[in-house]
């Protein structure tokens, strides 16, 4: 068995640098060390394992099912003993700096005035914040990550911030010249907007509120974006029907620039989670953090109610 009197530190330094770069030679220039001498502790620690990590394959390496498990767990614990080791060396600041994901619409609706009310009341602590275009977690090492996503069961912790209630909206102008149709025929009227989902088809969100409203359409005529806020701000430049969350665009429907033309705000199974690794709650930071924001959302049945006031 392999305890903590025997962890090969040498070689997992070496393994870790080679994993995030994918090339012996970049992870050797990383280390400052020769090629040769970081190829000697990858094999070494696969020896020890039993297990190949790479798959050395023409022109580049490949993490194997077991270097894939092993990557992240090192990376982390790299990561956490060099912060705590400079917060010893500097015994006149005590920083922490957490690494926080959001989907890019969240990020640009609520996200950035949430982050700037933490860090005014949480000075000491810096946060490094990534956004990218997936559903669920994304693939880079983070802290914590707010996830647009279905419920499930992973094993990660995962706290519900709020479901999401989409609804129908447009410009008041399209909303004008359409006005008195009903709902079928004023969608099948115009342009439908739709936000892309990884790995799904285009008009999946549409076909799940469509058939929630028992309106048969055609779903995947129209534009496609990447991000909600896109969509939304297609549909206020006059043009389509995008089907937003009235919680998130709460403001832009408040103040006329969008509306929503029919009293049909429906859940569509997706929400926002919190998530992170269990064994991340001893982490003072990371706990902060989980109890802030679920207290902003629980304040309130709104989530759109965040706070932008400079």
């Amino acid at each position: 068995m392999i305890n903590r009197r025997w962890l090969p530190l040498n070689a997992l330094r070496a393994f870790d640098a080679v994993g995030q770069h994918l090339s012996f030679t970049a992870g050797a220039q990383a280390l400052h060390v020769s090629q040769s001498a970081l190829s000697r502790h990858v094999i070494g620690l696969e020896d020890l394992l039993g297990k190949q990590l790479f798959e050395r394959r023409p022109q580049r390496l490949v993490l194997t099912e077991a270097g894939a498990a092993l990557l992240p767990v090192v990376r982390k614990s790299f990561d956490r003993l060099e912060q705590s080791l400079n917060t010893i060396r500097d015994s006149n600041r005590n920083v922490r700096t957490l690494r926080i994901h959001m989907p890019p619409s969240l990020l640009h609706q609520m996200g950035l005035p949430l982050l700037r009310d933490f860090r005014r009341e949480f000075p000491d602590i810096l946060i490094d914040v990534s956004s990218s275009h997936v559903t669920g977690l994304p693939a880079q090492d983070l802290d914590m990550a707010v996830v647009y996503d279905r419920q499930n069961v992973d094993d990660k912790v995962s706290d519900l911030l709020w479901l999401v209630r989409v609804t129908p909206v447009c410009s008041p102008e399209l909303a004008e010249k359409h006005a008195g149709k009903s709902i079928d025929q004023f969608l099948a009227d115009n342009e439908l907007l739709h936000v892309k989902l990884e790995s799904e088809p285009r008009g999946m969100l549409w076909s799940i509120y469509m058939r929630q409203c028992g309106i048969v359409a055609d779903t995947d005529r129209g534009l496609a974006f990447d991000t909600a806020i896109s969509a939304v701000k297609y549909a206020i430049s006059g043009e389509g029907v995008a089907l937003a969350d009235v919680d998130m665009f709460a403001e832009e429907l408040a103040d006329g620039k969008l509306v929503a033309p029919f009293d049909t705000a429906l859940e569509d199974g997706f929400g926002y989670y919190l998530k992170f690794h269990p064994e991340d709650l001893a982490d003072p930071a990371v706990a902060l953090f989980r109890t802030w924001i679920i207290s902003r959302f629980a304040t309130t049945s709104e989530p759109a109610k965040v706070s932008r006031e400079p």
